[in-house]
Parts: C-alpha cells; sequence; structure tokens
C-alpha cells in the first residue's frame, strides 16, 4: 500500500483536496447522465460506487476529522447507499500508512529518541491505519507492545474541517438557527479528546479497571512510561477485528450469542455503573481471541453521561412512561426534543414521531430475553430510518431540537444495535446487572 510522507494541514490545503473531489464527482454525474440519455442506461449503483471511491480516496489522504466522519457514517446502514457503506468502512482499519521516515520522525520529537533506542525492537510498517493515527508493533524486555502513532496535524485541523461539512450537516438534518453551534461544539469537542492521548491513557486505565469483572471481556495493559498526548503504547493483543471473526470457520450461533453477550454487559455496565462510556462501537475497536474472549482496545472517544440527561433518558425507554401522554411529553421536553417556541403542529408531529420511534427502539429493553437476528425488528429500523431520512414534512419544521448529549448516546447503541445484529446475537438483556455496584 502507498505510504504517505505528509499530510495536508492547513485549511486552503484541505478545502481545495475536497473541491478536487467535488470536480471528480461532478465528472461521475455527467457520465451518469451521458450513459443515460445515449445509451439508455440507468446504473444508479455504478453512480454511487464512483463517487463513494472518490470520496473516500480523498478522506484516507486527508486523514483525521474528515475520515473520523466517514468512518461514523459507515455506520449508518440504514441511511446511506450500500456502495458509501462499503467504501467508508474501509476507514475502520485500512488507509495509507505514513511513510518509515515519517513515523521515527514524530518518535523521536514525542518519546526524545529513535524508535530502535527506546525499544528493543519496533516494526516501521504499520500493522493498520485508521482516521487519527497508526499501530506498529514493538517489543520491550519481552513484552509485545502495540504503539499507537497520531498523524501529524490532526488536532490542529479539526476545527476547519468541521467548518467545511457544516453547512452538508445543516442541510441533511434540517436543521436552523444559531443554536445549531451546541451539536458542533460537541462534535468537535470529543474530535479533540480523541486527539489526545494521555486523556486516551486516563479513560483506558480507568475503564479496564472498572469492567475487568466482565466475564469474557479482556484489555491490554497501557504503558505511561512511552505515552505522551501523540503516541500511546499497551500491550500487543492477539486477535481478529470483529467483523472478520465472523467468516471463521470455527464460530458458531453459541460463540456469537456469547460474545453479543459480553458486548451488552460491558456497554450496560458502563452507562449504568460508571456513567461513561466509549461511544465509538465499530469492528475495528475491538478484537477477539481464540478463546472467543471480546478484547477492546479503544477509548479515544468517551461519552461522559450527565445525572440530569441520563434520567429522563432512560425513563423515556419504560414503556408504561411511553403510553402516558403527560409523562411521555414531558421527557420529550425535558430532553429538549419539544421545544417552547414550537407551533401546535410541530408538537404533535414530533411527539407522535418520537412515541413510534421509542416504541421501536427501546425493545431490546423490555423483555428479558431479545434476539438481535430479529428480522422484523431489523426491517423496522431500517424502514424507519428511510421513511425519516425522506419525509417532506420535517423539512418544513426546525430538526434543531434534543440534547447535545443524544448525538454520542445515540450513535453509541445505534452502534451497539449493528454489531449485535452482525452477530445474531440472543441476549439477556437484565444480565448485567450482576455487574453493577
Amino acid at each position: 500500500m502507498k505510504t504517505l510522507d505528509s499530510i495536508p494541514t492547513n485549511k486552503i490545503q484541505r478545502a481545495s483536496k475536497l473541491v478536487s473531489t467535488g470536480f471528480k464527482i461532478g465528472g461521475n454525474y455527467i457520465r451518469y447522465y451521458g450513459d443515460k440519455i445515449i445509451k439508455g442506461e440507468d446504473d444508479k449503483n455504478k453512480l454511487n460506487k464512483n463517487n463513494a471511491k472518490d470520496i473516500f480516496n480523498s478522506l484516507k489522504e486527508l486523514k483525521g476529522s474528515a475520515l473520523k466522519v466517514a468512518q461514523m457514517l459507515s455506520m449508518e446502514k440504514n441511511l446511506l447507499p450500500q456502495a458509501y457503506v462499503e467504501q467508508f468502512s474501509l476507514s475502520q482499519f485500512s488507509v495509507p500508512p505514513l511513510s518509515a521516515a515519517l513515523v521515527k520522525k514524530t518518535i523521536r520529537k514525542y518519546l526524545g529518541a529513535d524508535p530502535d533506542v527506546i525499544f528493543d525492537t519496533f516494526i516501521t510498517q504499520s500493522e493498520n491505519a485508521a482516521s487519527i493515527g497508526q499501530v506498529h508493533r514493538a517489543s520491550k524486555n519481552g513484552k509485545k507492545l502495540a504503539v499507537k502513532i497520531q498523524y501529524p496535524g490532526v488536532a490542529n485541523s479539526i476545527s476547519s474541517d468541521l467548518a467545511l461539512v457544516k453547512p452538508i450537516a445543516l442541510k441533511m438534518f434540517n436543521m436552523k438557527g444559531k443554536d445549531t453551534d451546541r451539536f458542533f461544539k460537541e462534535v468537535e469537542e470529543k474530535f479533540l479528546e480523541e486527539t489526545d492521548y494521555l486523556q486516551e491513557l486516563k479513560n483506558s486505565q480507568l475503564i479496564s479497571e472498572k469492567a475487568k469483572i466482565i466475564s469474557n471481556l479482556k484489555f491490554p495493559k497501557y504503558y505511561p512510561k512511552w505515552t505522551t498526548p501523540k503516541i500511546l503504547t499497551m500491550d500487543w493483543m492477539t486477535g481478529v477485528h470483529l467483523s472478520e471473526y465472523l467468516n471463521l470457520e470455527w464460530v458458531n450461533q453459541k460463540s456469537k450469542n456469547q460474545l453479543g453477550q459480553t458486548l451488552w454487559d460491558f456497554y450496560m455496565f458502563q452507562i449504568h455503573d460508571l456513567r461513561k462510556v466509549q461511544a465509538d462501537p465499530h469492528p475495528g475497536n475491538f478484537l477477539v481471541n481464540e478463546k472467543n474472549n471480546l478484547i477492546a482496545i479503544d477509548f479515544g472517544c468517551i461519552k461522559s453521561i450527565p445525572q440530569d440527561f441520563y434520567d429522563p433518558y432512560f425513563e423515556l425507554s419504560k414503556p408504561h412512561n411511553i403510553e402516558n401522554d403527560k409523562i411521555f411529553n414531558d421527557l420529550l421536553k425535558e430532553l429538549e426534543i419539544l421545544l417552547p417556541s414550537d407551533t401546535k403542529e410541530e408538537i404533535i408531529y414530533f411527539t407522535s414521531l418520537f412515541k413510534k420511534m421509542m416504541h421501536l427502539f427501546t425493545l431490546p429493553f423490555h423483555d428479558n430475553d431479545f434476539d438481535f437476528s430479529n428480522d422484523e425488528f431489523w426491517n423496522a429500523i431500517s424502514s424507519l430510518a428511510k421513511d425519516f431520512s425522506q419525509d417532506n414534512q420535517i423539512r418544513k419544521m426546525n430538526g434543531n431540537r434534543g440534547s447535545k448529549h443524544f448525538i454520542y448516546m445515540n450513535r453509541t447503541f445505534f452502534g451497539l444495535y449493528h454489531l449485535l445484529h452482525d452477530l445474531s446475537a440472543n441476549i439477556k438483556t437484565e444480565h448485567y446487572k450482576k455487574y453493577l455496584s
């Protein structure tokens, strides 16, 4: 794979890259309409594939928050065309790595010496490269290590990257007014936290220590001595990514159920005991070893859950509260879904919409057992997401609603549901409670 000696870091360089990609997409549309008129072909799938490939090729060279957005979108399987999901999924662990020279330069800058001096062995070719950093194998005193190196300039480009995508996001989600800034501020703060590897070290040590009581769950050990804001060192963990696990010959449904139960227990424990959660549940952040243990290897994106959001958020998941119109409406107001400025039409519309959503998305909490392979459940989610994205009525209303905490909490549950669906897991929804303090 091609390596990178540099990454565009200033606003003009990054904007120019996106503009050139826009020209390529324009060319794809010209060819599409040309084939449609001249040849009578109407291959929208081919158009999507070409556009998705060009966009991803641009983003993988920009890296940072631009690529992180693609990674987040890759989990939105119900909203994006399949071609985009397939391309953007590559951002999880398959993008061009830094060159050996740039890797050594980065190590020298942040650890004070060449990698061969600091470690007994260090492989300059990365094992995998993702949106914010790449991982290298190393060893020291007989310990096998994983050294994560952050791409140069990632933190400095976050604000400018988000400024570039903001107009698109506002249109996609029908957000209006100055109050939209709070949502972008939430995303920007989380992205910035992910570029601070000392904060990730702190998160990793806290969560791994607290959650080690959960069966079938493993964590690497972390090494502060070789960790800085831009470099993070931990044990090398042997296993396959969750997405690869599903294709292994020895994997049966019992194994997938066990893994699904571990995922569920881990996330419920974080949310209900720690009141903070790893809010980036995509396959690249988990490994599975030969004993069918789940290994959590990334704690860069951690969402703290304030009590004044936690209480109404989970009250909204209870069936009797969904059915009680007054309680339901009060909770919607508390969570900023219904606004003081809403018209009668908006109140009726959004109350009906969220009641339908809550009936569906909270189903796993309503029984002691839940089967995530249930086609009826999954088709209903897919259908509702599609209807929501294509609803012309909502385009006439202000979509700027809901607490800022919804962004990462909903992302957590959508991501978790997707992983459990991929595993076709049947889980016991109350099992996690035995781990709560």
